[in-house]
């Protein structure tokens, strides 16, 4: 099976509770709070593993879940922080959200990687809420939970150079004779099931040893591959990472130039970018037509191509193959060499958009709500859930704390002002918390 898109469920781990305790050790009369901290849940990161091509060993299971931290104890002794899961997919896997309406990583270098899911924060032992005034807490705080995300993973093939054509036009042939791939090769059409990437060096051909590339056999293509129809969008997509095309035409059809058309028609319905991508133009199966045939077939070709340079080659004989591979080798130095013209300057390179884990955006009241009972206030903000979340509201020193930081933060006068009074609700993920005036 080949998986190239894959739905998954991912949880990291939840943060260890901290610990209340006190010393209690032989002619010590008065000890004091010594509750260690609760260990950081584990996080979720995908990195690049390049001996990978497909998602099918992430397709056993829907869910991935990171281990918790282990709760603090005693004499001050920090709970264990969970060790981070790795999950490995190809070189060229993008990553979006659940419905893909939002690009979360684009892994397409060697040694990309990034946290997709971050870890619980672990609670705090009592010993950090000692004060001069408050020398015995009984609270501590308790884990935050981990990060929930459902996200969508789509494999696209990175490649230097995509072998594009109707079926059975010898793609897999020419791979399997200017590279190391070895495809599936047979006399009927769709032979080709799965994408296959294969590297050229260019020292067998006459070239310099150092001079190779990635070509990717792309599955054939027909009319209609836009819209879904035989193999269709599920391989079109592992063609957009390429920087150039070889359109490849077969020799022994008829129409020449609507076959060119058909693909060429299909990509651009596929996308606009795609369409107006780089291409060589390759005529192949030479060796099984005459020459009027060939010179016929070029006729066709030059009636929608125009200007653009046709070679003619045989796969299945290697002629013709030399000039091809080296017409390749110089189109991708130019287009490297365009692309490294247009980077920005160090001064002007962009950087990635990093999220921090709490935003600085202290709170928003979401809504008020009016019951019979009175208002609730719904507020929101990430340090104030945190703080809610890891707060067992059920201890009156861990509601004392929440009292504390809705004064402290400003979100007791601003509902005041908004008409707050006694029997009101404020509403923090979930949790209820009378109003105190």
């Amino acid at each position: 099976m080949f998986c190239d898109e894959l739905k998954i469920k991912i949880t990291a781990g939840n943060g260890g509770n901290g610990c209340s305790s006190f010393r209690r050790e032989k002619y010590v009369p008065k000890g004091g709070p010594d509750g260690g901290d609760g260990g950081h849940g584990g996080d979720i990161l995908i990195r690049v593993n390049n001996n990978l091509n497909t998602l099918n060993h992430l397709a056993m299971s829907k869910m991935y879940k990171a281990e918790s931290g282990e709760p603090g104890k005693g004499k001050n002794m920090h709970g264990k922080d969970a060790p981070t899961l790795f999950l490995e997919v190809p070189l060229g896997t993008v990553i979006f959200n659940e419905d893909k309406s939002e690009l979360l990583a684009d892994l397409s270098h060697l040694g990309d990687q990034i946290v997709i899911a971050k870890g619980g924060k672990g609670g705090l032992g009592n010993y950090h809420f000692k004060t001069s005034t408050h020398q015995a807490p009984k609270f501590a705080e308790t884990g935050e939970p981990g990060e929930k995300k459902e996200i969508t993973m789509e494999l696209k093939m990175v490649a230097d150079v995509g072998l594009i054509g109707l079926p059975s036009v010898g793609k897999s042939t020419l791979i399997s004779v200017i590279s190391n791939a070895r495809p599936k090769i047979a006399a009927y059409h769709f032979t080709t099931l799965t994408p296959n990437l294969g590297v050229v060096s260019m020292g067998k051909f006459g070239g310099s040893v150092n001079d190779t590339f990635v070509v990717a056999d792309i599955p054939g293509l027909i009319e209609g591959a836009s819209e879904g129809k035989g193999l269709g969008i599920q391989f079109l997509k592992h063609v957009t990472r390429t920087k150039l095309l070889v359109h490849m035409i077969d020799g022994l059809l008829e129409d020449a130039d609507q076959n060119y058309k058909i693909i060429v028609n299909e990509l651009k319905k596929f996308s606009k970018e795609l369409g107006q991508r780089e291409e060589i133009i390759v005529i192949n199966k030479i060796d099984s037509i005459d020459e009027e045939t060939l010179k016929k077939r070029l006729k066709e070709l030059k009636k929608v191509i125009k200007t653009k340079k046709v070679f003619t080659i045989s796969a299945a004989t290697h002629e013709g193959l030399q000039p091809l591979l080296f017409e390749i080798s110089k189109k991708l130095a130019e287009i490297k060499k365009m692309e490294r013209s247009q980077k920005p300057t160090s001064e002007e390179k962009i950087l990635p958009i990093l999220r921090p884990h709490l935003d600085k955006v202290k709170f928003t009241i979401t809504s008020v709500e009016k019951t019979k009972e009175g208002q609730i206030f719904n507020i929101a903000g990430q340090r104030t859930d945190q703080i809610v979340i890891m707060t067992d509201l059920s201890n009156q020193e861990g509601l004392e704390r929440i009292y504390y930081h809705l004064e402290k933060t400003g979100i007791k006068k601003t509902i005041e002002k908004a008409g707050a009074k006694i029997g009101d609700i404020v509403m923090i993920k979930g949790k209820k918390i009378p109003y105190r005036p």
